[in-house]
């Protein structure tokens, strides 16, 4: 009467650190997710009205001196233009950031170097504040 011998209940210890594994990963992506693409601008202006955008195809900094960085590459606004002609500009969605101190000018010189490319889907980064 082998059948009915009563064994040992053991614990599988190989599908637990399956998934821990899959759970390290799983927080690992969604941690890299939450990060900006890139970390160059801290100080965005504030918006009560900001929303939230999908995530662009093609992020654009404006920094205080008029620089325009694409990727951590500094661009001038012809190499901007040509950049996002190179991509199929009609569906290629950009977000300008510009920190708190760059001026309506620079963002409107960075604007027009998109839209001399083609792109017409143009956003503007902001931090959401509460509204009062």
């Amino acid at each position: 009467m082998r059948y009915f011998e009563t064994r040992k209940a053991r614990i599988e210890i190989i599908p637990m650190i399956d998934i821990m594994l899959f759970l390290l990963v799983f927080f690992a992506m969604m941690t890299l997710r939450m990060i900006p693409t890139s970390g160059h601008l801290s100080k965005l202006p504030a918006s009560s009205t900001a929303s939230q955008m999908p995530a662009p195809k093609l992020l654009v900094e404006v920094r205080e001196d008029g620089d325009l960085f694409v990727d951590g590459r500094a661009l001038a606004s012809a190499e901007l233009s040509a950049l996002v002609r190179s991509r199929d500009a009609a569906r290629l969605a950009v977000t300008i950031a510009g920190g708190e101190h760059v001026t309506l000018q620079q963002l409107m010189g960075a604007i027009d170097a998109v839209r001399q490319g083609g792109a017409t889907q143009i956003g503007l980064a902001a931090r959401s504040v509460p509204a009062p």
